[in-house]
């Protein structure tokens, strides 16, 4: 399974669209949010939040895409030439998520570097760390994710979904804005989404505070949600191809 992790890894970071699109798009967003209509007097908290979810959304983006090229090797006969391999079905969705999960890195890193170096975010050193770490390994689910639309449905569609799901969840989770901003039920709402707990990480990081035991446990749920659609998609397209 290391040569096949190995393998996606390489398949992917060769990809120039990839590393300009998934890593730049967020950045940018980034600094035009935190630098269009001057600095208030919050500028400093606003950039702080604000680096925490873009970086989230950079790693998110990059995570359920991982979806698409799922979804163009189906139709290339890839997966064939995987189900002849001794791998099982819940070892391959594993390589391939661990292998996505590498991927993230670049976008995640992207915003981050931008946040301290561009908008003069400081936080000490292990929060830069724990930061990047939390937000690294709290992007499994929606790899996960990413994994079982591209494993379920054709290429063209799981593009489409991919970015309802992209969109969706970061808005509704307050990637972009604050939950505090939203209608009283959407905000309960949000706060037991699996974005808006993932970006939490990131958010009690640099407030100096552990995340909390909802934050985890939310997570966890969510992860054995989509790390079960992932498998039952692999094993229904092995059915259909």
């Amino acid at each position: 399974m290391r040569e096949y992790i190995t393998l996606e890894v390489r398949r992917t970071l060769r990809d120039p669209g990839f590393v300009i699109f998934g890593a730049g798009m967020p950045v940018l967003m980034y600094l035009l949010f935190t630098n269009i209509g001057g600095a208030g007097a919050d500028a400093a908290e606003w950039r702080t939040a604000s680096m925490v979810g873009m970086a989230a959304y950079g790693a998110l983006g990059a995570a359920v895409g991982t979806g698409t090229g799922i979804a163009e090797d189906k139709s290339l006969g890839w997966l064939r030439q995987l189900r002849i391999t001794p791998m099982s079905p819940r070892r391959v969705v594993l390589g391939r998520a661990i292998s996505s999960s590498v991927t993230v890195l670049p976008a995640l890193l992207a915003v981050l570097v931008a946040g301290g170096l561009v908008n003069g975010v400081r936080l000490a050193l292990w929060q830069w760390a724990a930061l990047t770490v939390l937000l690294w390994a709290g992007a499994l689910p929606f790899t996960l994710l990413g994994i079982g639309n591209g494993y379920r449905l054709s290429a063209q569609t799981t593009g489409v979904v991919n970015v309802g799901c992209l969109m969706g969840m970061s808005v509704i989770g307050g990637l972009w804005f604050p939950v505090e901003a939203f209608p009283g039920w959407l905000a309960s709402l949000a706060r037991y989404t699996p974005a808006n707990r993932f970006a939490e990480l990131g958010w009690s990081t640099t407030a100096g505070t552990a995340p909390s035991a909802t934050t985890v446990v939310v997570l966890a749920g969510w992860l054995l949600v989509f790390g079960s659609y992932a498998v039952s998609s692999y094993r229904r397209s092995a059915r259909t191809l």
